[in-house]
C-alpha cells in the first residue's frame, strides 16, 4: 500500500524550492526518472517514456532559472495521457491502428505546460481511444493500481493516475469524456479535476477529422490535471486555462484566480446537495458509508448546509453510448475493421458493429437536453452537488467492471454512473480522496459545481482536503 501524500513533494512545493534556488531541475527530474525505473516495471503507467528528452529540458530549465527567464512551472515533472497529442513523440491512443503515429503538433495543453517550463517524462497508458473506464488496451501491458497491483486503477486516464499515485510525477494530464479523469483519481486516491467545458482548449485531439478514433467525443471531452493535492490542481490550471481559437468551445480567461480559490478556503454557509446513489445506482456499502461521512464533514466541520436530494432525470446510461457513437467517425473506424478487427478491443468492435439508427442518435441528444435542463433547475437550489465518484472501489484486472454490487446484479458499466452527468452538462467536477475500504483501497467523492463555477468547486475541495490532514 502507498501513501499518496508523502511519496514525493507536491508540485507547489517543488515550485517554491525551484524559485528560491533550493532545488535543481536536473536533480528533480533524475529523482522522478528513478521512481519511474523502480515502480513502472510492475505498474505499466508509462507506455512511451521520454527520459532523454526530459533530461535535456531539465538542463534547459536550469539555465533559464539562473538567467531569470524561466516559466512558472520550470523544472516540474509531469506526464501526458497517450490520447493527447505530442509533437515528435509517439501518440498511439492505445490502439494498434496508431502504433507508430507521431503527431505533427502538440495538443494545446501540452504546448502550454511545456511553454511554462514543465518537463514531461513521457506518455501514459490509456484504454483504446478512451472507450473504457479501465487501463487495458491491445497494444501495451495493462496499467495496474499502485495500491494493489492485482486491481485496475480505473480509466481511461489510467497511466496518468497511476503515475501520480505512485509518486512518479506530482501531476499528470488526463482527458475526461465520461469520467476518465475522476474515476481513476477515485480508484487511486488522487485528486482529478474536470474543469468546465472550454476552460482548457482541446486541439487537435477530438478535433482533427483526419484520424478515425482520435477525432471522437468532441462535445463531451474535457482535459484536466490529476494530482495529489488540490493546490497542485490549481497551479496546473493557471497555465492550462484560457482561450484558443482552434477550439470552438473555448472560454475567455480572467474571470477567476485559480490559486486564490484554494488559499484559506472558507465555505461556511455553502449549500450542498448530497446523493449517495442518484436514486437509480447500486453502490458498494463501504463507498456509500464514505460518502455519508464526507457529507457529515461538510456540514459539521465546514459549516455547509447539506441536503439530500434525488435528481429528476432518468439514468442516461442507455443513451450515453449512442451519444459517444454519434460523435465517432463510424465510416472511418468501420473501414479499419477488416484489417484490425482481431486487434481492436472487443467492446469497441461491438460498439462499431451495432446497427445504430438516426433515432438512437436523436434520442441521445434529447436525453442530454433533458439532463441539462433538469440539472439547471436543481443547481438553482445548491452551490454544489456531492456524490461518490465511482460506485465501487478498485476491482480485479481483466474486466470492464463488476456484474454484482451489494448483492445485486448490474451491468459491467453500472459502477461508472456518477460521472457522465457533468460531461453531458459541461459543469466543473472534481474527485477527492475520502478514505479507504477495510481492505485498504481508496474511495473517492465527487463535487459538481454550477456552470462555470470552477472556483467554487476548488475552494470546497481545498476545504475538505484540509480536514483530512
Amino acid at each position: 500500500m502507498i501513501d499518496t501524500r508523502t511519496t514525493q513533494p507536491s508540485a507547489t512545493e517543488l515550485a517554491r524550492g525551484l524559485a528560491t534556488g533550493a532545488l535543481s531541475p536536473v536533480e528533480i527530474v533524475e529523482d522522478a526518472l528513478a521512481r519511474v525505473a523502480e515502480a513502472d516495471p510492475e505498474l505499466h503507467a508509462f507506455c512511451t517514456p521520454t527520459p532523454e528528452i526530459a533530461r535535456d529540458r531539465a538542463r534547459q530549465s536550469e539555465r533559464e532559472l539562473r538567467a531569470g527567464t524561466a516559466g512558472p512551472l520550470a523544472g516540474i515533472p509531469y506526464a501526458v495521457k497517450d490520447l493527447i497529442c505530442t509533437k515528435g513523440i509517439r501518440t498511439t491512443s492505445g490502439s494498434v491502428v496508431y502504433a507508430d503515429f507521431v503527431p505533427e503538433q502538440d495538443d494545446i495543453c501540452v504546448e502550454r505546460l511545456d511553454g511554462a517550463g514543465a518537463i514531461s517524462l513521457g506518455k501514459t497508458n490509456a484504454s483504446e481511444f478512451g472507450y473504457s473506464a479501465t487501463g487495458a488496451n491491445p497494444l501495451f501491458p495493462t496499467t495496474r493500481n499502485p495500491w494493489d497491483p492485482t486491481r485496475t486503477p480505473g480509466g481511461s486516464s489510467a497511466g496518468s493516475a497511476a503515475a501520480v499515485a505512485a509518486g512518479m510525477v506530482p501531476f499528470a494530464l488526463g482527458s475526461d469524456g465520461g469520467g476518465s479523469i475522476r474515476i481513476p483519481a477515485a480508484l487511486t486516491g488522487t485528486v482529478g479535476f474536470k474543469p468546465s467545458m472550454g476552460r482548457v482548449p482541446v486541439y487537435p485531439g477530438c478535433r482533427d477529422e483526419r484520424y478515425p478514433g482520435v477525432s471522437g467525443w468532441e462535445s463531451i471531452e474535457h482535459i484536466g490535471p490529476i494530482a495529489r493535492t488540490v493546490p497542485d490542481i490549481a497551479l496546473a490550471m493557471t497555465v492550462l486555462a484560457g482561450p484558443d481559437p482552434r477550439d470552438r468551445h473555448t472560454l475567455p480567461a480572467g474571470d477567476l484566480d485559480w490559486q486564490a480559490a484554494v488559499r484559506d478556503p472558507d465555505i461556511r454557509g455553502m449549500r450542498i446537495g448530497y446523493s449517495a446513489d442518484f436514486g437509480y445506482l447500486t453502490v458498494d456499502p463501504e463507498v456509500r458509508a464514505a460518502a455519508d461521512r464526507a457529507a457529515a464533514v461538510f456540514e459539521s466541520e465546514l459549516g455547509c448546509v447539506v441536503t439530500e436530494f434525488v435528481p429528476d432525470w432518468e439514468d442516461p446510461a442507455q443513451h450515453f453510448t449512442a451519444l459517444i457513437m454519434a460523435e465517432t467517425d463510424l465510416v472511418g473506424m468501420r473501414a479499419l475493421l477488416p484489417e484490425f478487427r482481431e486487434r481492436i478491443s472487443p467492446h469497441l468492435v461491438a460498439m462499431l458493429e451495432t446497427d445504430w439508427t438516426a433515432e438512437d442518435f436523436t434520442q441521445a441528444n434529447l436525453m442530454r437536453k433533458s439532463v441539462v435542463n433538469r440539472m439547471a433547475r436543481l443547481m438553482s437550489r445548491f452551490d454544489l452537488l456531492l456524490t461518490p465518484t465511482a460506485a465501487v472501489p478498485a476491482f480485479p484486472l481483466g474486466i470492464e467492471g463488476p456484474t454484482e454490487i451489494d448483492g445485486r446484479a448490474v451491468s459491467a458499466t453500472a459502477w461508472q454512473g456518477f460521472t457522465p452527468i457533468a460531461n453531458l452538462t459541461g459543469q466543473p467536477a472534481i474527485s477527492l480522496p475520502a478514505g479507504t475500504t477495510a481492505a485498504g483501497l481508496p474511495i473517492g467523492i465527487q463535487l459538481i459545481g454550477r456552470h462555470l463555477a470552477d472556483a467554487t468547486v476548488l475552494r470546497a475541495a481545498a476545504a475538505h482536503e484540509q480536514t483530512d490532514r
